[in-house]
């Protein structure tokens, strides 16, 4: 067992050494400027999220599809992966995962547009898309698209539900003193709840992510707002700092350590991939199920997740966490020794609802992305066993929610680089296909932009959600 685990750390880091992030920060890079810079149609997108589309072909509204998508995106990363990424990285790290966001969007976007364009339509109406069949339909790779299916639905028991579960108890736990919880109990209690959610497919998902998501973000970035409040005047201080040490060494206030531009940009970089997934391949699962007869147009709202979960939330989060520990000369770097704690230690500033908020933020975050990844699961053990195993699929992932209290499902972390690996290839080979060229021919994405600019102007076109 000691060789094993040995091998599969070695692994981890060959994979996510910083060729991986060149590689991935490359592709952000190469589509941005490929799609003419997508990201200035952002607030487009988010209109577009809110607006109906009159489109019946597919099982869930494009706000649900984002919501659903954001569920798995908005986690437990956003909260103490970037305190992650500050304590290692230092503060220049923020600006990193922040930049990694803006490429980010143009990823997205690619991968959304082209999942929508390949998907295929079941015998029962459903609509199923995502990268397993853009590589078998764009590429002629199915083998590839059945590596990609067994690696999420593997990665779906591991970094989807178990550590998330895991998470949960271990807040829980250590928070509830009043009364002794036994880990038993909360897996029992997350798993029915879970069951309950996901026997309904992805309409009932859809349902609960579209009422859960903004309210948990919503709480969550009021929290942080409020520190900021109080750390007023530090925040351009903190804002100067991150600068500074996203690319030279130095130290600031509190004992915050910047450790070169490579470091920063290594742990900067690695916190936005591994927290918006652009390029993993994730979210183009949901968004393959969006009623829309457009790939543009969902595409755009698709790409607004990693505007919201790196752009908006991971940067709060950091710049929170950043002035918190300037602020407070108690709270000295060489007392930290975790991001936990330096979130902890933030939140702490609030008095009586501070732990709340940041108890509540991780408990939701974390469940919400169970809920994502239990759609995502169900995908792909659907294209590689055929529609009778979703319902072993989902027994599975109850059992696994209901142990995963106790550690015992972990999944190592290169599943997760390498599915980042396969997208990439897809996204990358379809430039070569002549059905694939619409995620690179500027004339043809301003085309649809102006049919959506038009119909956004038009308001008998769609209602209000």
């Amino acid at each position: 067992m000691e060789f094993i685990n040995n091998f599969i750390n070695w692994l981890d880091t060959v994979i996510w050494a910083p060729f991986m992030v060149i590689l991935l920060l490359g592709t952000h890079i190469f589509l941005t400027l490929r799609t003419g810079f997508i990201q200035r149609k952002v607030f487009t997108g988010i209109k577009l999220s809110v607006t109906k589309d009159p489109s019946k072909d597919g099982d869930v509204s494009p706000f649900q599809a984002l919501t659903t998508a954001l569920a798995s995106t908005i986690g437990t990363g956003n909260i103490v992966g970037v305190g992650t990424a500050i304590f290692i990285g230092g503060p220049g790290a923020v600006f990193w995962c922040w930049i990694t966001g803006i490429f980010g969007i143009a990823t997205k976007y690619a991968e959304s547009l082209i999942s929508i364009k390949y998907r295929v339509k079941s015998r029962d109406g459903r609509m199923l898309g995502g990268a397993m069949y853009v590589l078998e339909r764009g590429l002629n790779m199915k083998w590839l698209g059945m590596l990609f299916a067994l690696f999420a639905l593997l990665a779906s028991f591991g970094i989807g539900s178990a550590v998330q579960v895991n998470a949960i108890s271990e807040i829980v736990t250590s928070n509830v003193t009043f009364v002794k919880i036994p880990p038993i109990a909360i897996g029992i209690v997350l798993a029915v709840i879970t069951a309950f959610v996901i026997i309904g497919g992805i309409k009932k998902i859809a349902i609960v992510c579209e009422k859960l998501v903004p309210t948990m973000a919503a709480c969550y970035v009021i929290g942080c707002f409020v520190i900021l409040g109080m750390n007023y005047d530090y925040i351009i201080p903190g804002i100067k700092a991150i600068l500074k040490l996203a690319f030279a060494p130095g130290a600031v206030a509190g004992g915050l350590v910047g450790r070169g531009a490579i470091t920063a940009a290594q742990y900067g970089i690695a916190r936005g991939l591994f927290s918006n997934e652009s390029g993993l391949g994730s979210a183009p699962l949901v968004a393959a199920a969006a009623k829309t007869k457009n790939p543009v147009r969902q595409a755009l709202i698709s790409a607004t997740g990693t505007f919201w979960d790196t752009v908006v939330v991971c940067l709060i989060t950091g710049v929170t966490l950043v002035t918190t520990i300037m602020k407070n000369p108690e709270i000295n770097m060489s007392s930290i020794q975790n991001g936990g704690q330096m979130t902890t230690a933030a939140f702490s500033q609030i008095p009586v609802l501070g732990s709340i908020i940041l108890v509540f933020g991780i408990i939701t975050f974390a469940y919400t992305t169970v809920l994502g990844w239990s759609y995502y699961g169900e995908r792909c053990a659907e294209y590689l066993f055929g529609k009778r195993a979703t319902i072993f699929f989902k027994i599975i992932f109850v059992f696994v929610i209901l142990f995963g209290v106790f550690q015992i499902f972990s999944m190592p972390l290169w599943l997760f680089q390498i599915l980042l690996l396969l997208c990439l290839l897809q996204v990358l080979l379809l430039r070569k296909l002549r059905n694939g060229l619409i995620i690179l021919r500027v004339q043809t994405i301003q085309k649809y932009l102006h049919w959506i600019n038009k119909i956004l102007i038009n308001k008998n076109c769609f209602t209000q959600t």
